[in-house]
Protein backbone atom coordinates (compact mmCIF):
# COMPACT_ATOMS: atom_id res chain seq x y z
CA UNK A 1 0.00 0.00 0.00
CA UNK A 2 2.98 2.32 0.51
CA UNK A 3 4.34 1.64 -2.98
CA UNK A 4 3.04 5.05 -4.06
CA UNK A 5 5.83 6.67 -2.03
CA UNK A 6 8.43 5.41 -4.49
CA UNK A 7 9.91 8.32 -6.41
CA UNK A 8 8.05 10.98 -4.45
CA UNK A 9 10.04 14.00 -3.32
CA UNK A 10 9.91 14.45 0.45
CA UNK A 11 11.34 17.49 2.22
CA UNK A 12 11.95 17.02 5.95
CA UNK A 13 12.92 19.94 8.19
CA UNK A 14 15.03 18.94 11.15
CA UNK A 15 15.53 15.86 9.02
CA UNK A 16 18.84 14.54 10.33
CA UNK A 17 18.47 13.99 14.07
CA UNK A 18 15.81 12.45 16.29
CA UNK A 19 12.28 12.05 14.95
CA UNK A 20 13.09 13.89 11.73
CA UNK A 21 16.11 11.71 11.07
CA UNK A 22 14.06 8.55 11.57
CA UNK A 23 11.42 9.92 9.19
CA UNK A 24 14.03 10.75 6.53
CA UNK A 25 15.49 7.24 6.70
CA UNK A 26 12.05 5.62 6.57
CA UNK A 27 11.02 7.62 3.51
CA UNK A 28 14.29 6.75 1.78
CA UNK A 29 13.78 3.06 2.57
CA UNK A 30 10.31 3.33 1.02
CA UNK A 31 11.87 4.57 -2.21
CA UNK A 32 11.22 8.29 -1.84
CA UNK A 33 13.70 10.96 -2.84
CA UNK A 34 14.43 12.80 0.40
CA UNK A 35 15.76 16.30 1.00
CA UNK A 36 16.63 16.89 4.66
CA UNK A 37 17.24 20.30 6.21
CA UNK A 38 19.37 20.35 9.35
CA UNK A 39 21.30 22.68 11.62
CA UNK A 40 23.30 20.17 13.68
CA UNK A 41 24.03 16.53 13.05
CA UNK A 42 27.43 14.98 13.69
CA UNK A 43 27.41 11.20 13.39
CA UNK A 44 23.70 11.20 12.52
CA UNK A 45 24.42 13.36 9.47
CA UNK A 46 26.83 10.72 8.21
CA UNK A 47 24.11 8.05 8.52
CA UNK A 48 21.63 10.23 6.61
CA UNK A 49 24.05 10.99 3.80
CA UNK A 50 25.13 7.34 3.52
CA UNK A 51 21.46 6.53 2.91
CA UNK A 52 21.58 8.73 -0.19
CA UNK A 53 19.54 11.53 1.33
CA UNK A 54 20.25 15.04 0.08
CA UNK A 55 20.92 17.53 2.88
CA UNK A 56 21.05 21.28 3.40
CA UNK A 57 22.44 23.03 6.47
CA UNK A 58 20.18 26.01 7.10
CA UNK A 59 18.87 28.04 10.03
CA UNK A 60 15.13 28.16 9.36
CA UNK A 61 14.63 31.14 11.66
CA UNK A 62 16.66 33.39 9.35
CA UNK A 63 14.74 35.66 7.01
CA UNK A 64 14.20 34.03 3.63
CA UNK A 65 15.24 30.57 4.84
CA UNK A 66 12.01 28.96 3.67
CA UNK A 67 12.61 30.18 0.14
CA UNK A 68 16.18 28.88 0.23
CA UNK A 69 14.97 25.46 1.35
CA UNK A 70 12.25 25.14 -1.27
CA UNK A 71 14.47 26.49 -4.04
CA UNK A 72 17.22 24.01 -3.15
CA UNK A 73 14.80 21.07 -3.10
CA UNK A 74 13.29 22.10 -6.45
CA UNK A 75 16.73 22.57 -7.96
CA UNK A 76 17.68 19.06 -6.84
CA UNK A 77 14.49 17.13 -7.59
CA UNK A 78 12.22 19.36 -9.67
CA UNK A 79 9.15 19.22 -7.41
CA UNK A 80 7.97 18.67 -3.82
CA UNK A 81 5.33 16.06 -3.09
CA UNK A 82 5.54 15.88 0.69
CA UNK A 83 6.66 18.45 3.25
CA UNK A 84 7.36 17.27 6.79
CA UNK A 85 7.73 20.24 9.13
CA UNK A 86 9.58 18.62 12.01
CA UNK A 87 12.03 21.36 13.06
CA UNK A 88 11.25 22.79 16.48
CA UNK A 89 12.41 22.92 20.07
CA UNK A 90 11.49 23.77 23.63
CA UNK A 91 14.53 26.12 23.49
CA UNK A 92 14.76 26.20 27.29
CA UNK A 93 12.65 25.56 30.38
CA UNK A 94 11.62 29.01 31.58
CA UNK A 95 8.91 29.63 34.22
CA UNK A 96 6.24 32.01 32.98
CA UNK A 97 7.22 34.60 35.58
CA UNK A 98 10.65 34.81 33.92
CA UNK A 99 9.53 34.82 30.28
CA UNK A 100 10.53 37.88 28.26
CA UNK A 101 9.90 39.04 24.69
CA UNK A 102 13.18 37.65 23.41
CA UNK A 103 12.35 34.16 24.67
CA UNK A 104 8.83 34.29 23.24
CA UNK A 105 10.27 35.31 19.87
CA UNK A 106 12.82 32.48 19.91
CA UNK A 107 10.21 29.82 20.67
CA UNK A 108 7.63 31.10 18.20
CA UNK A 109 10.14 31.82 15.44
CA UNK A 110 11.40 28.25 15.60
CA UNK A 111 8.15 26.39 16.19
CA UNK A 112 5.60 28.58 14.38
CA UNK A 113 6.88 31.36 12.15
CA UNK A 114 9.25 29.25 10.04
CA UNK A 115 6.61 26.51 9.79
CA UNK A 116 4.08 29.00 8.44
CA UNK A 117 6.51 30.15 5.77
CA UNK A 118 7.40 26.59 4.75
CA UNK A 119 3.71 25.68 4.56
CA UNK A 120 2.95 28.83 2.56
CA UNK A 121 5.62 28.10 -0.01
CA UNK A 122 4.85 24.40 -0.26
CA UNK A 123 1.12 25.12 -0.59
CA UNK A 124 1.75 27.31 -3.63
CA UNK A 125 3.80 24.58 -5.29
CA UNK A 126 1.36 21.82 -4.43
CA UNK A 127 -1.68 23.79 -5.58
CA UNK A 128 0.01 24.26 -8.95
CA UNK A 129 0.73 20.51 -9.07
CA UNK A 130 -2.79 19.63 -7.98
CA UNK A 131 -1.50 17.26 -5.32
CA UNK A 132 0.66 17.09 -2.21
CA UNK A 133 0.91 16.35 1.47
CA UNK A 134 1.96 18.56 4.35
CA UNK A 135 2.70 16.86 7.66
CA UNK A 136 3.38 19.12 10.64
CA UNK A 137 4.86 17.87 13.89
CA UNK A 138 3.03 19.04 16.98
CA UNK A 139 3.29 17.51 20.48
CA UNK A 140 1.32 15.84 23.24
CA UNK A 141 2.01 19.12 25.08
CA UNK A 142 -0.39 20.86 22.69
CA UNK A 143 -3.29 19.03 24.39
CA UNK A 144 -1.94 18.04 27.80
CA UNK A 145 0.27 21.03 28.50
CA UNK A 146 4.00 20.74 28.99
CA UNK A 147 5.99 20.17 32.16
CA UNK A 148 6.74 23.29 34.23
CA UNK A 149 8.88 25.70 32.25
CA UNK A 150 7.40 24.62 28.92
CA UNK A 151 4.28 26.79 28.73
CA UNK A 152 5.37 28.86 25.73
CA UNK A 153 6.43 25.74 23.84
CA UNK A 154 3.11 24.02 24.58
CA UNK A 155 1.26 27.08 23.34
CA UNK A 156 3.36 27.13 20.18
CA UNK A 157 2.58 23.48 19.47
CA UNK A 158 -1.13 24.09 20.09
CA UNK A 159 -0.85 26.77 17.41
CA UNK A 160 0.67 24.22 15.03
CA UNK A 161 -2.28 21.87 15.54
CA UNK A 162 -4.93 24.54 14.97
CA UNK A 163 -3.05 26.11 12.06
CA UNK A 164 -2.77 22.72 10.37
CA UNK A 165 -6.48 22.00 10.65
CA UNK A 166 -7.31 25.35 9.09
CA UNK A 167 -4.75 24.86 6.33
CA UNK A 168 -6.30 21.46 5.60
CA UNK A 169 -9.65 23.18 4.98
CA UNK A 170 -8.02 25.75 2.69
CA UNK A 171 -6.16 23.23 0.54
CA UNK A 172 -8.48 20.23 0.38
CA UNK A 173 -10.05 21.45 -2.86
CA UNK A 174 -6.62 21.57 -4.49
CA UNK A 175 -5.78 17.93 -3.87
CA UNK A 176 -3.50 18.76 -0.94
CA UNK A 177 -3.85 17.03 2.42
CA UNK A 178 -2.56 18.47 5.72
CA UNK A 179 -2.16 16.45 8.90
CA UNK A 180 -0.12 16.39 12.09
CA UNK A 181 1.96 13.83 13.91
CA UNK A 182 1.85 14.42 17.66
CA UNK A 183 4.65 12.57 19.49
CA UNK A 184 4.48 11.84 23.19
CA UNK A 185 7.67 11.48 25.21
CA UNK A 186 10.15 10.22 22.64
CA UNK A 187 13.63 9.53 24.01
CA UNK A 188 15.80 11.61 21.72
CA UNK A 189 18.45 14.27 22.35
CA UNK A 190 15.51 16.65 22.96
CA UNK A 191 14.61 14.90 26.21
CA UNK A 192 18.23 14.28 27.14
CA UNK A 193 18.67 18.04 26.98
CA UNK A 194 15.50 19.20 28.69
CA UNK A 195 14.64 16.34 31.10
CA UNK A 196 16.92 14.54 33.53
CA UNK A 197 16.84 10.78 34.05
CA UNK A 198 14.58 10.98 37.10
CA UNK A 199 12.01 13.02 35.21
CA UNK A 200 12.12 10.69 32.22
CA UNK A 201 11.62 7.67 34.46
CA UNK A 202 8.72 9.31 36.28
CA UNK A 203 7.08 9.98 32.91
CA UNK A 204 7.72 6.40 31.77
CA UNK A 205 5.74 5.05 34.72
CA UNK A 206 2.66 7.03 33.62
CA UNK A 207 2.70 5.58 30.08
CA UNK A 208 0.53 2.47 29.65
CA UNK A 209 3.20 0.80 27.48
CA UNK A 210 5.69 1.45 30.31
CA UNK A 211 8.42 2.79 28.06
CA UNK A 212 9.45 6.03 26.40
CA UNK A 213 9.05 6.14 22.66
CA UNK A 214 11.85 5.88 20.15
CA UNK A 215 12.23 8.11 17.11
CA UNK A 216 11.53 5.06 14.94
CA UNK A 217 8.14 4.66 16.65
CA UNK A 218 6.96 7.78 14.81
CA UNK A 219 8.33 6.88 11.38
CA UNK A 220 5.45 4.67 10.25
CA UNK A 221 2.91 7.40 10.94
CA UNK A 222 4.73 9.78 8.62
CA UNK A 223 4.73 7.14 5.87
CA UNK A 224 1.04 6.46 6.40
CA UNK A 225 0.06 10.12 6.19
CA UNK A 226 2.25 10.72 3.12
CA UNK A 227 0.76 7.81 1.20
CA UNK A 228 -2.41 8.64 -0.73
CA UNK A 229 -3.07 4.92 -1.07
CA UNK A 230 -2.96 4.40 2.69
CA UNK A 231 -4.51 7.66 3.96
CA UNK A 232 -6.14 9.34 0.99
CA UNK A 233 -9.31 10.09 2.98
CA UNK A 234 -7.42 11.56 5.95
CA UNK A 235 -6.89 15.31 6.30
CA UNK A 236 -7.00 17.84 9.12
CA UNK A 237 -6.11 15.19 11.69
CA UNK A 238 -3.68 15.06 14.60
CA UNK A 239 -2.34 11.53 14.99
CA UNK A 240 -1.13 10.83 18.52
CA UNK A 241 1.96 8.60 18.90
CA UNK A 242 2.50 8.27 22.64
CA UNK A 243 2.24 4.67 23.89
CA UNK A 244 -1.22 5.34 25.30
CA UNK A 245 -0.12 8.31 27.41
CA UNK A 246 -2.98 10.37 25.98
CA UNK A 247 -6.14 8.53 24.99
CA UNK A 248 -8.81 11.24 25.14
Amino acid sequence: MLDDLKGKVVVVTGGVTGIGGAASLAFAAAGARVFAQYLGGGAELMVIERAGIATLKLDLTEKGAGEKLMDAAIARFGRIDVLVNNAGSLVARVPVVDVDDDFIDRVFDLNCRQLIHCCRLAARLMKAQGSGNIINVTSIAARNGASPGGAVYAGAKAFVSAFSKTLAKELVGNGVRVNCVSPGTIHTAFHDRFSDEAKRDATRKTIPMQRLGLAQDCAGTFLYLASDAASGYVTGQVIEVNGGHLMA
